[in-house]
């Protein structure tokens, strides 16, 4: 098995796709908008990607977070709220915004796990700070690092009723970033010590399975390699201070946030100690790249996929998701009526 996550080009496998898949055995993949047209499409192609390998379930993943992070979009799905929604209820009431949030995950949950997806990649723990850029924005779970651990539990729970497997992200913090990474590196310059109100979220919830690294230079740390490909944040501050010890994932090694080629990023990224690649564009050079500059999986990272694997509970019994939304709706409510 390599250790990259690749994506799909369109609603079907290509022939060339299924043929280096096939031989290349990846850790999993990530589906996009260009992958999700219907129930039924999404289901075959989830149903295609696991009989290559002879598994009944397969690391398939995806951004779905609710809001402006949604990959599987209406009308053939449900629209899910952004984390904004389950902070402002939190400062009213909560007890209720976690309860909302639960329920909500496991309604999400149960619409992934309808199609064959066993991963999302969320909830993100960033803490946002005045003048950062908005690449987290409504995003975010809170302000507090408390309130933000609180909410993430509840979304990794709810998610574990329907069998599915969340990601915490973008450790160690994102929420200080002066730029989309997807277009530039950003340069954080806070101090250790204000950075350790960054991490917190990530230590609360450090036992979870599977986490993801942000593409971001905090100069406290390391002032010469982004947090992917910097060895020192990776196992003093990731693996140590924040004490994960699951599979890490890359943010999507594309990102103009890094330089050189895909896979030279990829290489890096491994040497550094990340555990697997993101790679999310589906071109077929890059893949082949990786899959050639990038040695099989083994020790401690195939141990920790097989442990965030066996993670994965069972799929619900029941994908209806009705009930779930209108309590969520009348938890929600009471921010409106709160404030009306």
């Amino acid at each position: 098995m390599i250790p990259a996550i690749f994506g799909i080009s369109g609603d079907q496998l290509t022939k060339d796709e299924r043929a280096f898949f096939k031989d290349a055995d990846p850790a999993g993949y990530i589906l996009f908008g260009r992958n999700c047209v219907s129930r039924d499409q999404m289901r075959a192609l989830t149903d295609d990607l696991c009989s290559l390998h002879g598994r009944d379930r397969n690391f398939i993943s995806i951004d779905q977070e609710g809001g402006r992070v949604a990959r599987m979009k209406p009308p053939e799905w449900s629209a899910f709220p952004a984390g904004a929604a389950f902070d402002a209820l939190y400062q009213i009431a909560p007890a209720s915004a976690i309860e909302a949030a639960r329920i909500n995950a496991e309604a999400l949950a149960r619409e992934l796990a309808e199609v064959g997806v066993t991963v999302d990649f969320h909830p993100p723990l960033d803490i946002p700070q005045p003048g950062a850029h908005d690449v987290i924005g409504d995003r975010a779970l809170g302000h507090e690092p408390m309130q933000v651990a609180a909410l993430g539990r509840a979304i990794l729970n709810g998610f574990s009723r329907a069998g599915v497997l969340g990601c915490i992200k973008h450790m160690p913090g994102h929420g200080r970033s002066t730029a989309d990474t997807h277009k530039e590196m950003p340069t954080v310059t806070a101090s250790a010590a204000e950075l350790a109100r960054d991490i917190a979220p990530f230590k609360t919830l450090a036992g979870t399975p599977l986490g993801m690294t942000g593409h971001l230079l905090f100069t406290a740390w390391d002032a010469e390699n982004p947090v992917t490909h910097s060895p020192a944040i990776i196992h003093d501050i990731i693996r140590g201070e924040i004490g994960f010890g699951g599979l890490l994932l890359t943010d999507d090694i594309d990102m103009e946030a890094l330089s050189g080629s895909i896979p030279e990023r990829s290489e890096r990224a491994l040497a550094a100690g990340c555990d697997v690649v993101l790679n999310c564009w589906a071109k077929m050079d890059d893949m082949i790249g990786i899959a050639q500059r990038c040695p099989a999986m083994r020790g401690d990272s195939i141990a920790r996929y097989d442990r965030a694997m066996a993670a994965l509970g069972a799929p619900p019994t029941s994908f209806e998701t009705g009930e779930l939304l209108a309590k969520r709706d009348a938890l929600l409510a009471i921010t409106e009526e709160a404030t009306a």
